[in-house]
């Protein structure tokens, strides 16, 4: 009975961790450890029981938001139109850029403190990567489109809406605009003049 009740607290405490390192990340603020247990009312060992690191604790908080692309990508792939297919993904890859702080970061850290982590990304990548290769090999986008071009385009649409700020619905609205007019720019539309002398 003890030890049961022993891992709800510990459970709670978990809980009440990540939800204070979410809303320091949502206002924008350093994720310290110290200042997580001081706001959760904790002591700094609890918080360390739970996180040895920031960057685990950055990426507890990313982990939903990861595992949702997932689930789109996932919906993504048994779409039968590669373009569209690719299209609605990236939507909600620009989405989750613009609504979700703690995605960036973790997305661009080249080394990860949490297996979970790396698994969840490696899986996003593979399954950007399979959607981009239907949609080049449909002819649905300039064959010359590679992944290594497609991330930074995408990280720039987030640069862009995160310079402009505005509501979170703003925001979307305006991601999916600029998300609109890269397409434009990707989509085969037939053959293209030679360029003169």
């Amino acid at each position: 009975m003890a030890t049961t009740q022993l891992r709800k607290d510990a459970a709670r405490n978990w809980d009440r961790i990540v939800a204070v390192a979410r809303d320091l990340v949502d206002q924008g603020a350093p994720l310290q450890l110290n200042d997580v247990a001081r706001r959760a009312e904790f002591g700094v060992a609890t918080v360390y029981r739970h996180f040895a690191t920031p960057e685990a604790l950055l990426e507890t908080v990313a982990t939903p938001c990861l595992e949702t692309l997932i689930t789109h990508g996932r919906h993504a792939l048994a779409d039968t139109d590669p373009g569209r297919a690719l299209e609605g993904f990236l939507s909600r890859v620009a989405e989750a850029q613009v609504t979700d702080a703690a995605l960036a970061p973790v997305a661009a850290a080249t080394t990860d403190s949490l297996p979970r982590t790396t698994e969840l990304k490696e899986t996003l990548a593979a399954t950007g990567t399979t959607l981009l290769d239907r949609a080049r090999e449909a002819g649905a986008v300039r064959p010359d489109l590679s992944s290594a071009d497609l991330v930074p385009l995408m990280c720039g649409i987030a640069y862009a809406v995160n310079i402009h700020g505005g509501a979170t619905a703003d925001r979307i609205d305006t991601a999916h605009h600029y998300l609109a007019l890269l397409f434009e720019g990707l989509r085969v539309t037939g053959t293209r003049a030679c360029p003169g002398p």
